[in-house]
């Protein structure tokens, strides 16, 4: 008797060995990659660097995180990994020029929503430092050929400052590419509401004008604060408390960093334009629904257009169906300067190509439509001379294609940031991988 019970102990016991093992090879394990340590050659691919020639047949070699030689003739270090990539495609890392991936998880579940501070002023909310690393929406992203992203707070009116994100890394720390990049302002509703139990249009205008007040009473302050910072210490002035807030006001009003204006409707453009300039600060426009409408001024002042999402409804119901899709391709005709972002979310993030695809289709030029997800948000963003484009210098922020990554049918068969191998499975691949073996179960 005690001879069945070790049997079926050991029986059951492997039973659960295998379950486990099993289940393992299933979970969800991506680790990221450490510093890139030996030179690594991508070699017979086709090379897009996006602001120059396409390279067919070429070579691109990166070391210590950064590209040191591409071409059809580069002289390879004997230390090299060489990996043929020969009919396939590289590209740089498209970017997410707004976005809240990191930031947010499950949107039912306020715990894990981190993108908006309490409060109207709240400048000094740095988003780097709330992204969670563990998100299964980065595996997922960067699947897709997404390596970068804007960290973009959310809520208020002065909602905080963005951090350029990497796809992969341990900590906030090591994934933060770029920190501030912006602060950002969200403009209020010119819109009146009419729905039932809507606030009558008079107190909707001194809402508005409130808020309209507030904002520049802020940057009245920031600038007393600047001023009597500079002044701390000169004969007869006391020093100032420091105050976090108007401190991290000081870049925005040395123009140091550009102020990420988020507004749709033209009359919200407008008065973000009008304020700009009394204020005298660098001006981005965020979502940009009606920028089509205000092209000569917004080329006029040289004010950039992160546009929030071409996979969308109209603003209005009147207009035609394709004026989201317009958007870029008009932009584009007047020459002003933009990029395409999938309109600020998590979870789709990952949909960002075929937002400039869409693009593409209604008007805006193929290599255009590429830029719009590559160099231009670099651009934009302030941070061309690191990523956005294949050149020599710059991080080796990569992805290796068997096609046109805008395109849905592209696989995304290697990707590299700062040189770096990244895990490209995912919680999708995992469920892939899983319900596959069902079928093959099913089959045997």
């Amino acid at each position: 008797m005690i001879v069945l019970h070790r049997q079926v102990a050991l029986f059951l016991g492997g039973l659960i060995t295998v379950f486990l093992l099993t289940n393992m090879a299933y979970a969800s394990n991506q680790k990221p990659a450490g510093p890139q340590v030996i030179p690594i050659a991508l070699i017979g691919g086709t090379i897009h660097t996006v602001t120059g020639d396409i390279i067919e047949n070429g070579t691109i070699l990166f070391e210590k995180g950064k590209i040191v030689g591409l071409g059809l003739t580069v002289e390879i270090p004997e230390n090299a990994l060489r990996i043929s990539v020969e009919g396939k495609h590289i590209y740089p890392g498209l970017i997410a020029a707004h976005s809240i991936i990191g930031l947010t998880e499950i949107g039912a579940v306020r715990a894990t929503r981190d993108n908006a501070e309490i409060g109207d002023i709240t400048p000094s909310v740095r988003t780097p430092a709330a992204v969670n690393p563990e998100s299964e929406y980065f595996p997922v992203t960067r699947a897709n050929g997404i390596l970068v992203a804007l960290s973009t707070p959310s809520g208020g009116l002065i909602a905080g400052q963005s951090g350029l994100i990497m796809m992969d890394g341990w900590t906030w720390e090591e994934m933060t590419l770029k920190s501030p990049v912006a602060m950002h302002i969200y403009w209020p509703s010119y819109r009146i509401r009419t729905f039932p139990g809507a606030d009558s249009e008079e107190d909707q205008i001194k809402q508005r004008d409130k808020q309209l007040k507030k904002l520049r009473d802020a940057f009245q302050a920031a600038r007393a604060y600047k001023t009597a910072k500079e002044a701390e210490g000169q004969s007869n002035i006391p020093y100032h408390d420091s105050d976090l807030s108007w401190e991290a006001m000081i870049p925005v009003i040395n123009k140091d960093i550009p102020v990420l204006v988020h507004a749709s409707d033209i009359k919200q453009i407008q008065a973000a334009i009008d304020w700009a300039i009394d204020e005298e600060v660098r001006m981005v426009l965020v979502g940009g629904t009606d920028a089509w409408r205000v092209t000569d001024r917004l080329k006029k002042y040289d004010i950039p257009v992160i546009i929030g999402g071409v996979l969308r409804l109209p603003g209005r119901r009147w207009e035609d169906f394709d004026t989201p899709f317009t958007n870029a391709f008009k932009l584009y005709q007047a020459g002003v300067r933009f990029c395409i972002s999938d309109g600020g979310g998590g979870s789709n993030e990952r949909n960002l190509p075929y937002h400039a695809a869409t693009a593409a289709a209604y008007g805006l030029p193929k290599d255009e439509a590429l830029k719009s997800v590559t160099i231009y948000p670099a651009e934009i963003l302030g941070v061309a001379d690191q990523i956005g484009s294949l050149e020599e210098n710059k991080d080796a922020t990569l992805i290796v294609t068997d096609g046109d990554p805008l395109e849905i049918r592209t696989h995304v068969e290697l990707a590299f940031i700062q040189g770096r191998p990244v895990d490209l499975s995912s919680k999708h691949t995992d469920l892939y991988d899983k319900y596959l073996e069902r079928l093959d179960q099913v089959k045997n």
